[in-house]
């Protein structure tokens, strides 16, 4: 069944299976027709996520277990409502105390039957696994290494021993393991698993592999047959050796039930045809519905604005595309340097089983996989339509590194294998894998969590599967878009806050007002120099944050805004960290940004003046995302104002909230939805509606299969600086029309309907055909 409009809620162990069952009479009544479920696998203990999985076989038990899941699923369907459930099939935690498949392959080495899990390059590790979990030096640990009960324990890590082993000495004991404990600072550059991105406590499973896919699908396949779980959310497909053929795989096994993946697109790359799923989990309408609201021309001034200020070095905040490159090199360099050690190491394996391809030296090698992946331009090729993504420009450009233009013929090399144009075998097709997964990795760190930091005229622009080098969409791009979306993927997700966004969407909504008064915000900040930052790009980062939250609230912006100077990697990192600057963050936090005196007062005042715009950008993107082609997500709590900042601040407990404005329209909208599933479903249309009038640029209206419309204000700062709508008006379908939002007021189609009535009350609309 495909849903008509999902309700993200994330579990954890304060807000469990019975919790959520509790709320559910309250979402029922809301509109939407399912709940869609943080991953609910047996994970780490005290896990606020779920996406560290230790046992695929178990519903976890903090949550309340596979009785609580299954009684909330009861509820759920007494109400109407169907589950969805998010799964996390790249990865698993790399705790083996907690990880009994891991625990094995460490007490066994690669003859347990368990080593065909994980992504483990036993040749590189000499035999042995590193488990990068000691604080320093081994040296300075080994009086912290204890064998207890048959078991190595440090800390709150425990690992198995090798049989026989339990009565050497430390020193032998160690030697003897099938793995080496290490200093954490080696998993940078020494790492032979495959991970989480950076993450070394995620390890990468291997569900390629039929009887991985078997075991660790088991249970969720279980409960999809059961029908307890209606739809499924994919998390990071694009970690996986083969997303085309893990989800042919997984729709043969659920019978096809509604699937979407959280595939980030690039803007105008496309999501794959031939994969067997409803669609994205919406990243791509987020960048559009946020795009359609913001100002060209003022977000480019913004620009000009924020490198006065700044004065940021072009590639290092000052330009996006320079510092999306050079956040590139940082990652493929620093912080990704184990796994393009990995790489090369396969790239030599499969040149030196061919005389034609040997002696390329592997400095050769690596320079060429870190030049050619700093330029992929998404996040990953894929076995189909590969060379439009590592391109032969792609190429060329990598080649200018080289300074004999023999050696960099081992870009043609890396090339080749990236695109699995050099035969088959076990080496080659490792290395094409591993080169797809490795670029996304690369993508995800360099973009959302390096130049997302380091670039911000905009922040509100910063968000996954966004374009902060062309923050603004016009009419014409979103319509295009919605036609596409309603023609090729009808049933596919859209989103406006999640649980990754960095920050929701109606403290976005608030920040994108800037881009239509660039200089109101250029002499504020002038104003607010006197609150002395670290930097000039933390204040300029630090005011606009605490512009669009609205309150002063230093136990949440501080941490948000630590994690961001610490992300940028500018002064601090999450590796490198320089004490004294993050002091002097925190000082001027609590001074300015999150403090209660002048300069928020002045900030205050600026809210205060743009707060009925950003309720225009508010109202307007939600009812445009509740309406547009898709499957409408809401995050838990949004469906009234929500104002949160990056993770772990938008992964709180879910709390109901007093509704207001927010409310009544999500609910008018989801009940539409849910009342007239064939106007938004499959079968549905879409079509643009154009104002006419000196405003006309300012309405975003389109019709659904010609039975409701909705129309939106864009810009609408601009629009009072123009005295409002004066003559503008929109001629509807034709038929008469209901206000849904307005206690029935009506329209006759066919005729002008001025804008400055229909928009009077509210900057928007949202009309049923109910006659003619």
């Amino acid at each position: 069944m495909t849903p008509t409009a999902t309700y993200r809620l994330q579990l954890q162990p304060d807000f469990p299976f019975s919790a959520a069952e509790a709320a559910v009479p309250r979402l029922a009544d809301l509109g939407v027709s399912h709940l869609h479920l943080s991953p609910v696998l047996e994970a780490v203990p005290g896990s606020t996520h779920g996406y560290d999985v230790v046992d695929h076989g178990r519903v976890r038990e903090e949550l309340g277990g596979e009785r609580g899941l299954r009684a909330l699923a009861r509820t759920a369907h007494e109400h109407g409502l169907g589950l969805v459930l998010d799964i996390v099939p790249n990865h698993m935690a790399a705790f083996p105390r907690h990880n009994r498949a891991l625990w094995e392959v460490l007490r066994e080495g690669p003859a347990s039957p368990y080593a065909r899990w994980f992504d483990i390059d036993w040749e590189a590790g000499d035999g042995r696994v590193l488990l990068p979990v000691l604080a320093e030096r081994l040296g300075h640990e080994l009086g912290a290494l204890q064998v207890v009960g048959g078991s190595l324990h440090y800390g709150e890590h425990e690992f198995p021993l090798r049989e026989g082993t339990s009565g050497l000495p430390l020193p032998e004991l160690l030697d003897a393991q099938w793995y080496r404990l290490g200093w954490w600072r080696l998993a940078r550059t020494e790492l032979n698993y495959r991970r989480f991105f950076t993450v070394s406590e995620l390890i990468g499973i291997r569900v390629e592999d039929p009887e991985v896919f078997a075991a660790t699908h088991a249970k969720v396949l279980e409960l999809v047959r059961d029908g307890v779980v209606d739809g499924l959310r994919i998390d990071h497909p694009d970690g996986l050796a083969d997303p085309e053929g893990y989800l042919h795989r997984l729709d043969g096994a659920t019978g096809g039930c509604w699937t979407v993946v959280e595939k980030i697109l690039t803007r105008a790359e496309r999501l794959p045809a031939t994969w067997p799923v409803a669609g994205t989990t919406g990243y791509d309408a987020l960048h559009r519905v946020d795009g359609v609201f913001t100002d060209p021309a003022g977000a480019a001034e913004l620009c000009d604005h924020y490198r006065d200020f700044t004065s940021v070095a072009g590639d290092r905040g000052g330009f996006w595309d320079a510092t999306v490159r050079r956040s590139a090199y940082r990652v493929v360099t620093h912080e990704l340097a184990a796994e393009i050690e990995a790489l090369t190491r396969l790239a030599q394996r499969a040149c030196e089983a061919d005389p034609e391809s040997r002696d390329h030296a592997p400095w050769a090698l690596r320079t060429a996989l870190r030049e050619l992946l700093v330029r992929v331009p998404v996040y990953r090729p894929y076995r189909t339509g590969g060379a439009s993504v590592v391109t032969a420009e792609a190429a060329l450009g990598a080649k200018a590194a080289f300074a004999v233009a023999e050696e960099a013929e081992a870009v043609e090399v890396i090339r080749d294998l990236a695109l699995g144009r050099r035969g088959g075998g076990p080496d080659r097709e490792a290395f094409r894998a591993r080169f797809a997964q490795t670029s996304s990795a690369l993508r995800a760190k360099s973009v959302e969590d390096t130049a997302f930091y380091r670039y911000a005229p905009l922040i509100s622009a910063n968000e996954v599967g966004g374009d902060p080098g062309q923050p603004a969409v016009s009419p014409e791009e979103f319509h295009a878009y919605c036609t596409r979306i309603a023609r090729d993927w009808p049933d596919s997700a859209t989103v406006l806050s999640t649980h990754d966004t960095k920050r929701s969407a109606d403290l976005r909504a608030r920040v994108t007002v800037l881009s239509e008064c660039p200089g109101r915000w250029e002499r504020l900040l002038r104003e607010l120099a006197g609150t002395a930052a670290p930097d000039a790009h933390l204040a300029w980062v630090a005011w606009q944050t605490a512009f669009g939250f609205g309150i002063p609230h230093p136990e949440r912006l501080r941490p948000a805004l630590l994690k961001a100077v610490r992300e940028a990697g500018l002064h601090t990192s999450w590796t490198e960290p320089d004490p004294q600057y993050e002091q002097a963050v925190g000082d001027f936090v609590d001074a300015g940004p999150a403090g209660a005196g002048p300069p928020m007062d002045t900030l205050a005042m600026l809210a205060r003046e743009l707060a009925p715009y950003a309720r225009a950008n508010r109202l307007g993107a939600a009812l445009v995302q509740l309406t547009m082609p898709g499957v409408p997500e809401l995050y838990q709590g949004t469906e009234h104002e929500y104002l949160a900042l990056v993770d772990p601040d938008n992964r709180r407990p879910f709390r109901e909230a007093e509704p207001d404005e927010k409310t009544e329209l999500t609910r008018a909208a989801l009940r539409l939805r849910r009342r007239r599933p064939d106007v938004f479903g499959a079968s549905g249309s879409y079509a643009p509606l154009e104002a006419a009038g000196a405003a006309a640029g300012h309405c975003l209206a389109f019709c659904r299969s010609g039975a409701a419309v909705t129309v939106a204000t864009r810009l609408s700062l601009r629009l009072a600086e123009k005295g409002g709508w004066g003559d503008t008006s929109l001629v509807l379908p034709a038929g008469r029309w209901t206000d849904v939002l307005a206690g029935g007021r009506t329209y006759r189609g066919g005729v002008p309907v001025p804008l400055g009535g229909l928009l009077a009350d509210r900057p928007v609309a949202l009309l049923e055909r109910t006659a003619g």
